[in-house]
C-alpha cells in the first residue's frame, strides 16, 4: 500500500479547491491501523495565510452522529439497553404529534432518521435535552409516515439519543463520549468543548464563500446547544483515523460483531445507497462496502468513512460550507483501493419522461428547517433551483431526477398518479408547498 501514487489525487484536489473556493483542506488515510497518507492543503486562515496541516482542528459537524450511535452500542454491549427497545422505556414522557402508540418508536429509529418526523425548525437556543422533549411534543407538524416507512434526516429526534445516554449513565453526553470514545482512542486533539477549541493551537477558521463579492466571510463556531449530540465534535484528520479503528480494528470501544450493526441494519435511501445507524452505506462498490458519513455547518464540510473488508479509513475536513467533501473523500478512497480516481458510488440510468410525467414532479418543496427546492421546466427540460443555484436535471426513472453535474438523484414521492407530495433532496424529505 505504501507504493500508492497520490499525485493524481492531489492534482484533482487542487482543481476542486480552486473550482469550489475551498481555502483549506486536510486528508488522511490509514490501512490496518497504519497511516499511509496525510497532508494539509491551502490555509486555515485566509488573513494570516497559516497553512493547514494534518493536525489542524476543524469542525466535523454530522460525522459526530456516528460517535453518538457508537456510544449507544456501548451501552447495549454493557446490557443497559437494546436498540430494539422503545424510546419511552428510557424517556417515558417522549411524545410526537400524530403518534398514538409511542412504543412503536424504537431507539434504532432515532439512530437511522426513520421516526417519520419531518425536518424541524432548528432551535439552537435549547441547551437542556429535556427542553427538546417539550419542543418535539408540542411543535405543529405533520408526520411523513409511520416509523421505518421513510428516511428523512432529523436532528431533533437524533439528539434524544443524548438524553438516553445521560439518563442511563448519570453523566453529561459530552462527558460520556469524551471518557468512553475520545480518551480511550487517544483522540487528544478532539473535543466537544468550544472552550477547549479556543485553547488549542493550529485551529482552522470557518468560512462561508460569498460568490457575489468573491470573498470569504469568517464564521463564529456555532454553539449548537442540544444539537451537539449530532454535530458538536471538533477534530482533525489524524484523530479521525484513530476513531476509524473502532470500526475496522479489533473493537477497542465495542466488539467487532456489535459495531457491524451500524452498517448492517439498513434502510434503502436511493438505488444503491442505504442508511444504517448514523452511517451511509454503498454495499457493492467494486466488491467492497463503502461506509461513510458527511457533515456540514457554517464553515464546515466534512466526510469520514471506511471499507471494513480492507481495513482502510479515510478522513477529509475543510473550513468552508457547502463544498463536496464527499467527492474528495471518494477520490482518496478510490486511490487507496487502486481503482479509477473518477469512479462514482453508482451511476443512475437514463430514462425518458413524458411531459405529463414531468408535470407531476414540477413544483416547490420545503421544510420547517429551511430546506427548499423548486423544480421547473425550461424548454421542456427539468431544472432545480436550490441555495441560489440552478441545476440541470435529467430523469433516471418515473420518480427520480438526477443533477447532471454531480449525478445526485432526487427522488419524488407520488400517490395514485397525483402530483408528487414530497421529494428526498439530499438527505431530507421536503413537502410540496401548496
Amino acid at each position: 500500500m505504501n507504493t500508492i501514487n497520490w499525485t493524481k489525487f492531489e492534482d484533482c484536489l487542487h482543481g476542486v479547491m480552486k473550482d469550489k473556493h475551498i481555502p483549506g483542506a486536510a486528508v488522511a488515510v490509514s490501512q490496518n491501523g497504519k497511516v499511509i497518507y496525510q497532508k494539509g492543503f491551502g490555509v486555515r486562515d485566509v488573513e494570516t495565510r497559516e497553512p493547514v496541516t494534518p493536525e489542524t482542528i476543524f469542525g466535523i459537524a454530522s460525522v459526530t452522529k456516528s460517535f453518538t450511535a457508537l456510544a449507544i452500542l456501548k451501552l447495549e454491549e454493557e446490557g443497559k439497553l437494546s436498540v430494539e427497545d422503545p424510546v419511552i422505556r428510557y424517556i417515558p414522557e417522549f411524545k410526537m404529534q400524530g403518534v398514538e402508540d409511542m412504543s412503536e418508536i424504537k431507539i434504532y429509529h432515532l439512530m437511522s432518521h426513520t421516526t417519520g418526523l419531518p425536518p424541524m425548525n432548528r432551535r439552537e437556543e435549547l441547551n437542556d435535552l429535556k427542553h427538546h422533549l417539550e419542543y418535539v411534543a408540542n411543535e405543529d407538524y405533520e408526520l411523513l409516515g409511520k416509523p421505518s416507512q421513510y428516511f428523512s434526516y432529523c436532528n431533533d429526534t437524533f439528539l434524544l439519543l443524548g438524553e438516553i445516554i445521560e439518563r442511563l449513565t448519570g453523566r453529561l453526553y459530552r462527558r460520556f463520549v469524551t471518557e468512553t470514545i475520545l480518551n480511550p482512542l487517544q483522540m487528544y486533539r478532539s473535543t466537544l468543548s468550544l472552550e477547549e477549541v479556543a485553547k488549542y493551537d493550529n485551529v482552522s477558521v470557518p468560512y462561508i464563500y460569498n460568490s457575489d463579492s468573491s470573498t470569504y466571510e469568517k464564521q463564529q463556531w456555532p454553539t449548537l446547544g442540544n444539537y451537539e449530540v449530532g454535530g458538536g465534535v471538533r477534530s482533525n484528520v489524524l484523530d479521525l483515523l484513530k476513531y476509524g479503528q473502532a470500526y475496522v480494528g479489533e473493537g477497542p470501544i465495542v466488539s467487532k460483531e456489535r459495531v457491524k450493526k451500524m452498517w448492517s441494519h439498513l434502510h434503502q435511501i436511493r438505488r444503491n445507497a442505504y442508511y444504517g445507524y448514523a452511517l451511509q452505506v454503498t454495499p457493492d462498490y467494486s466488491g467492497v462496502t463503502l461506509v461513510e458519513h458527511g457533515g456540514g455547518q457554517p464553515g464546515v464540510s466534512s466526510n469520514f468513512g471506511f471499507v471494513p473488508e480492507k481495513g482502510i479509513v479515510v478522513s477529509v475536513l475543510t473550513n468552508v460550507s457547502g463544498v463536496p467533501a464527499a467527492d474528495i473523500w471518494l477520490a482518496a478512497m478510490n486511490t487507496a483501493l487502486g481503482i479509477p480516481l473518477e469512479q462514482k458510488r453508482s451511476v443512475e440510468p437514463f430514462y425518458n419522461l413524458t411531459s405529463d410525467e414531468l408535470q407531476l414532479l414540477v413544483g416547490s418543496y420545503d421544510s420547517a428547517e429551511g430546506g427548499y427546492v423548486k423544480i421547473s421546466l425550461e424548454d421542456g427540460a427539468p431544472v432545480a433551483e436550490a441555495a441560489g443555484e440552478k441545476l440541470k436535471l435529467r430523469a433516471s426513472s418515473t420518480n427520480t431526477l438526477v443533477v447532471e453535474e454531480t449525478g445526485l438523484p432526487i427522488q419524488f414521492f407520488l400517490r395514485d398518479n397525483e402530483k408528487a407530495w414530497a421529494v428526498l433532496f439530499g438527505s431530507r424529505m421536503l413537502r410540496r408547498k401548496n
